[in-house]
This record gives structure tokens, sequence and C-alpha cells, in this order.
């Protein structure tokens, strides 16, 4: 039986040291990779994969599962700002630092 507002493929893969869910149609941000707007990416460290029937968990991966998405475009996050002090001494420093992502639009979960 199907829950509902529960979609019935989704996916848990790995890429840039972190963990993403992906569902077919979804946007997601990922650390950033070498890949050109509209070029196609495969991602096959998948880690836990659904499909219609049942879960299946990996150990450490889903054997035959990938996920295949094309990249929409690169960016950077807003501004995270980093202050460092140390009392009586006068030193104070003020660093910015933005990172780089990867929006993908994911286009099959393969289980």
């Amino acid at each position: 039986m199907k829950t509902p507002g529960v979609p019935s493929m989704y996916a848990v893969f790995r890429s840039g040291g972190k963990q993403f869910r992906a569902e077919p149609g979804a946007h997601i941000r990922i650390p950033s990779i070498q890949a050109e707007p509209g070029e196609a990416v495969t991602f096959e460290e998948v880690l836990l994969a659904s499909g219609d029937d049942a879960v299946k968990v990996g150990e450490p991966l889903v054997e035959g599962a990938k996920v295949t998405a094309e990249v929409v475009r690169h960016g950077r996050d807003r501004k995270v700002i980093v202050f460092k002090r140390k009392r009586r001494k006068g030193f104070r420093k003020k660093q910015g630092h933005r990172q780089g992502f990867t929006e993908i639009r994911v286009d099959e979960v393969v289980v």
C-alpha cells in the first residue's frame, strides 16, 4: 500500500562527501562538480534505493543502482562570516566565505 504524498521511487546517493536524497524531477544543490550546464551526469554511489515494492539498503552500496541527472547551473552560496577574537589581546580577524555549488535536476532513479 502506498502512503499518500510519499514518492514511490527515490534514492540516497553520495557526492562530495555528503549524502543527498534524489527523486525524479527534484532540483538538488550539491558540492561543485566538473560538468557544463546541460550535461548529463550519473551518480553510482547509491547508498539506499526505494522502488515500487521494497527498500534496498546497500552494504555499503546498492549494486546496479544509479541516479541520472542534468546539470542546471553552477553558483555560489550566500556569504558566511567567520569572526575570530582573543580577549584582552586586541586580536580580531574577520573573514568571509562563499561555498560553490552545482544545481542538478534528477531525471531518473534506477534501482
